[in-house]
């Protein structure tokens, strides 16, 4: 993939994805590649167990792909931010922090995912890294295609430049603070066979 212009919004050419499906299939991530948006939804609410309490990120993509309204809005889904956002961030955080640490299914996304298949996923707070990272029993991340880029250089490139001012404008907007890189989780490779599904998305969506 060709950084000389750096865009990280476009979306990849078919064989970066094939290349990229593979060596995150090569690394013990389920994978499963779509279209759009819509199709990524489908695939993701097809996944989840009868159930399941289900917990996500702030996610652009989620949103985006309107999978975080059909689980706020629907009586059929057990899903823990329906609880987290009517607590306190301040006094009610403890609880917070418990709710969403061990939830059946986390559905997130990342901010960059390199070539060889490394997943980077940054935050302020690190509510969402636990979940992420081994607290969840089954993770399903959604990831579009203009995600890719070649090495963990360029995948801080891509963070700092492009989601970072993204993300900050928007906790100004919303909460009138400014964000903040505190925590960064790589995902090398799956430890349990089965845990991880990655839904790669060619058209381009979230940040």
């Amino acid at each position: 993939m060709d950084m000389t212009a750096t865009d990280f919004t476009a979306p990849a050419s078919e064989a970066d994805l094939e290349t990229l499906a593979a060596n995150l299939r090569a690394r013990n991530f389920e994978v499963v590649v779509v279209q759009t948006g819509a199709e990524a939804k489908a695939e993701v609410l097809k996944r989840i167990p009868d159930g399941a309490q289900i917990h996500s990120g702030s996610s652009k993509t989620l949103d985006d792909i309107g999978l975080f309204g059909t689980l706020m809005g629907s009586d059929e889904y057990d899903f823990v931010r329906k609880q987290t956002m009517k607590l306190d961030r301040i006094t009610q955080r403890r609880q917070m922090v418990k709710l969403g640490a061990t939830p059946d299914l986390m559905i997130n996304s990342v901010q960059a995912v390199t070539e060889a298949g490394q997943m980077v996923v940054v935050s302020a707070s690190g509510s969402q890294i636990g979940a992420v990272s081994t607290g969840a029993e089954k993770l399903i991340l959604v990831v579009g295609s203009q995600k890719i880029v070649p090495n963990l250089d360029a995948a801080f490139q891509r963070i700092q430049e492009h989601v970072l001012p993204y993300e900050d404008a928007r906790l100004l907007g919303l909460l009138g603070i400014h964000t903040a890189w505190t925590r960064t989780l790589i995902l090398e490779r799956e430890f349990t066979p089965g845990r991880t599904t990655v839904v790669l998305v060619r058209d381009p969506v979230g940040v």
